[in-house]
């Protein structure tokens, strides 16, 4: 079997036992390469950006080494390739927890249960959840939902399809350095510069075709591309201002304004300014269209891959 039919195969085996059974409880591959990673920063912390740059190499180059012996490990065997591709795609997509943690918030201020929401919304995302309403929770949640549609899905099925198993692991890999040491908090700054630079070069691609998919697969395509175009370059991150800007012109509302981490204030900028607020039924349609950019992508991934093939061959 080809190689992109592998890939095909496999991501779609994936994003199915995804769909199916979500993240593990106990167990998780992801989790136990942060406990790696914390292993390690325990034995390299220096308050330099060298040392921080040794830290990404070990973690992130012993992640990608690892599932280069396996995918090589397995290469003779057409269905033992497809399965490693499969397990890698289901252990570095989390689009069905994503959705899962969204809905439950959700629900929550459906019901009216505004601390409930805030007791789950640190489930989802770093934000301080003590000084949100019930708007400022949905508004915190469709922002991470939409995120995350490209850090947990497309960026990891983008690449898979550049790099296949090795790629999966990778991409997977340096966005969890990202999360665990890529913040401006005084112990990260200089340390994790190299995870948070790296992460941005590889959720570049995954970010733009993100907020393709979104604008494609929304309501109101046109209102994603004008919201992309005017508002993303504003956007502190240079990822989430594409992701979010489509997200928002795609669901007609508007995202972006004041929000707090860690006790520190941002004033990021508005992004769709003329829609109008997010409430907790964006929440179910923000997800939804999450699901949709994610099976879309496996597509795109998917061709790529047999593009990628034919030009080289």
């Amino acid at each position: 079997m080809r190689a992109d039919r592998v890939f095909a195969y496999g991501a779609a085996a994936g994003l199915i036992g995804d769909l199916l059974l979500g993240d593990p409880r106990r167990g998780h591959p992801v989790a136990a390469f942060g406990r790696a990673a914390g292993a390690v920063e325990r034995v390299l912390w220096r308050d330099h950006r060298g040392w921080g740059a040794l830290h990404t190499v070990v973690c992130a180059g012993g992640a990608v080494g690892l599932a280069a012996v396996a995918a090589r490990s397995v290469r003779t065997s057409r269905t033992a390739s497809v399965a490693l591709t499969a397990a890698a795609t289901w252990a570095v997509v989390g689009g069905t927890s994503l959705g899962r943690e969204a809905r439950a918030i959700g629900q929550a201020l459906d019901a009216g249960d505004v601390e409930g929401a805030r007791e789950r919304l640190p489930h989802l995302c770093g934000r301080d959840p003590g000084a949100l309403d019930a708007d400022g929770i949905a508004r915190a949640v469709v922002e991470s939902v939409a995120e995350n549609t490209s850090d947990a899905v497309v960026g990891a099925l983008v690449w898979g399809a550049v790099g296949g198993v090795p790629g999966l692991v990778g991409f997977r890999a340096v966005n969890t350095l990202d999360a665990m040491v890529g913040h401006r908090s005084p112990r990260y700054l200089r340390y994790g510069w190299a995870s948070a630079r790296l992460d941005d070069v590889m959720g570049w691609p995954g970010a733009r075709l993100t907020a393709v998919l979104a604008a494609l697969a929304g309501h109101d395509p046109r209102g994603a591309v004008r919201a992309w175009r005017a508002d993303a370059a504003r956007h502190p991150s240079p990822n989430a201002g594409p992701v979010e800007a489509s997200f928002a012109g795609a669901l007609g509302v508007r995202l972006g304004g004041t929000l707090s981490y860690g006790g520190r204030v941002e004033h990021r900028p508005v992004l769709n300014g003329g829609g109008r607020a997010v409430d907790s039924k964006d929440i179910e349609r923000a997800v939804r269209l999450s699901r949709r950019v994610g099976w879309l992508a496996l597509g795109v991934a998917a061709a790529g891959r047999l593009w990628k093939r034919g030009g080289t061959s």
